[in-house]
């Protein structure tokens, strides 16, 4: 009998990163627990996935505090009906908010908890990061930057460049403001930035639920996982948000990528590590950052004297470690209902 796994992210790169572990995972028996979000829907399609309420702690700072303890309180009493059902041996986080319980009802109820603090955290760790860390038994991190924060954490930095040339593209520039929220500011830039003829490539613009719907453009608010890695494959140039989810998925398919950090000043986020993300991604020379409409434009200008790279992310030394952990693990007996 194998260990059962409760793999818990919320949306976007969180999951990504998850995904990134199947070598782990797939050995085992195992549910998720996330958001629903399009990518959460499309890992629905193959694995047994629970869906939480989203809330951050950051909604707070947007000004709805009674929104976070809303959904807070909705989000605890929903973990509490699947972690008593289901069991886990074995609790696998890579954060953030809205799977804080899990981890927390994970560990009260004795199952051995693995933190993975979020690829995106590079110089200062997560909130998530802080009030989970005291709950686990493997604490992971994947920047050494980090280490004063978790003196006892495991480092693995995963991020790798390729060698060999990128593949070849058509005329295509996919813009996409990830999964979890709108983002009008740069929708409407890249429709700005099309209608004056700035962009002379074809435009697919995804906007998120309710988001900007700019003329001159196609645009859909949300678009399958398995669609995007599609366009990605033919995307010549990608405009994203900041997140590691998109910027990785972007690169690993040779893509001149551009991303518009979403700003915490505008109420674009809960806070600015997106900006964070995005510089240390510039400082390698992987990508553009365009804070600004006219800042886009610029990078969209230098395009032609800029090669494309790739970049991915190269789980093995983790997935490694966690098959060594989890192999020293034993699963433990229940006599009530755990399917």
């Amino acid at each position: 009998m194998g260990l059962k796994l409760c793999l818990a992210a919320s949306g976007g790169g969180h999951v990504r990163q998850l995904l990134d572990l199947e070598p782990v995972w797939s050995r085992h028996d195992r549910f998720f627990i996330t958001e629903e979000t399009a990518l959460g829907e499309s890992l629905a399609k193959d694995h047994r996935t629970f869906f939480l309420p989203h809330f951050a702690w950051g909604q707070a700072k947007l000004g709805a505090p009674l929104r976070m303890l809303r959904g807070a309180i909705q989000s605890f009493f929903a973990s509490l009906r699947i972690m008593r059902r289901e069991r886990p041996d074995v609790v696998i986080s890579t954060g953030a908010g809205a799977v804080i319980f899990p981890v927390l009802l994970g560990r009260l109820m004795g199952a051995h908890v693995v933190v993975i603090e979020s690829f995106a955290r590079f110089d200062h760790p997560s909130l998530f990061g802080r009030l989970a860390a005291p709950l686990a038994h493997d604490l992971i991190i994947q920047s050494e930057k980090l280490r004063g924060a978790y003196p006892r954490a495991q480092v693995f930095d995963p991020l790798r460049t390729p060698e060999g040339d990128p593949p070849a593209k058509s005329s295509l520039l996919f813009a996409t403001v990830g999964a979890t929220l709108p983002f009008d500011r740069l929708a409407n830039s890249v429709g700005k930035l099309k209608a004056e003829g700035v962009i002379a490539e074809d435009v697919l613009l995804q906007t998120g639920v309710g988001g900007a719907r700019p003329d001159g453009v196609e645009v859909r608010e949300t678009i399958d996982f398995s669609e995007v890695q599609s366009l990605l494959e033919r995307a010549s140039i990608v405009v994203c948000h900041g997140g590691t989810g998109s910027l990785i998925t972007a690169l690993r398919q040779g893509c001149h990528v551009i991303a518009m950090p979403r700003l915490a000043a505008l109420g674009e986020h809960y806070d600015d590590h997106q900006s964070e993300i995005t510089e240390a991604f510039a400082a390698r020379g992987l990508i553009q950052v365009a804070k600004t409409e006219d800042e886009l434009r610029v990078a969209l200008a230098a395009l032609p004297g800029r090669p494309r790279l790739r970049a991915t992310t190269d789980p093995q030394a983790l997935v490694a470690f966690l098959n060594e952990r989890l192999g020293g693990l034993r699963p433990r007996r229940f006599t009530g209902r755990t399917n």
